[in-house]
């Protein structure tokens, strides 16, 4: 049975994979590694999100080496290719990364949480095929109005409202990896792709 989750930030993720393709012939520095480090993870995110659909056969395996792939790319990790001022030639980045730095350094830290879980998540399955112990426990108000409508994305208690970190709580407070490895795997994959769609809207300049 096919997934039916709907993945909001896959399309945005994975609609920059040509583009940062395409930008690479006249990137240097680091604003070319950036780049590259981007094509990374959108990579992994499509070759995820088609497997989190239902399109490709569920491999526990290949989501743990994804998520290792998106953590790896993530937190200090990408925040370090950002060094202030780096606008250089073909950069897609927004000045608002350094005026707004608190916030972008709080999804790239996110981003590496949620990569945890989906690697601790892994081997519970997809939602549709009844994975992960919260959803089991009647536990889903997260993937219902808070994640899947508009926690991360809209609304003033937002991820890019005024409540960053409002699509991702529990109990008042920031979900961690040990929480995550409860809910089935499309779930947490989920807030990894609304994660970097949220930093794409804000941070990264729109290409016509």
């Amino acid at each position: 049975m096919k997934n039916t989750v709907i993945f909001a930030g896959c399309a945005i993720v994975i609609s920059g994979l040509s583009t940062f393709a395409l930008a690479h012939g006249g990137a240097t520095g680091i604003v070319k590694e950036r780049m590259e480090s981007m094509e990374t993870m959108g990579e992994v995110v499509k070759s995820l999100a088609a497997m989190m659909r239902g399109e490709t056969s569920y491999d526990p395996a290949t989501v743990r080496e994804g998520a290792a792939v998106i953590r790896s790319h993530s937190g200090d990790a990408l925040t370090g290719l950002f060094p202030e001022g780096s606008l250089q030639k073909k950069s897609e980045a927004k000045p608002e990364i350094w005026t707004d730095w608190q916030t972008f350094s709080a999804l790239a830290g996110q981003l590496g949480v949620f990569a945890d879980g989906l690697e601790a998540a892994a081997g519970n399955g997809l939602m549709a095929d009844g994975g992960g112990h919260m959803m089991q426990d009647g536990q889903s108000g997260m993937m219902g109005g808070s994640m899947m409508g508009g926690g991360m994305m809209g609304g003033s208690g937002s991820m890019m409202g005024g409540g960053m970190m409002g699509g991702g709580m529990m109990g008042g407070g920031m979900m961690d990896a040990a929480q995550l490895a409860k809910m089935p795997a499309d779930g947490v994959f989920n807030m990894v792709t609304q994660t970097c769609s949220a930093c794409h809207t804000k941070f990264r300049v729109e290409k016509n």
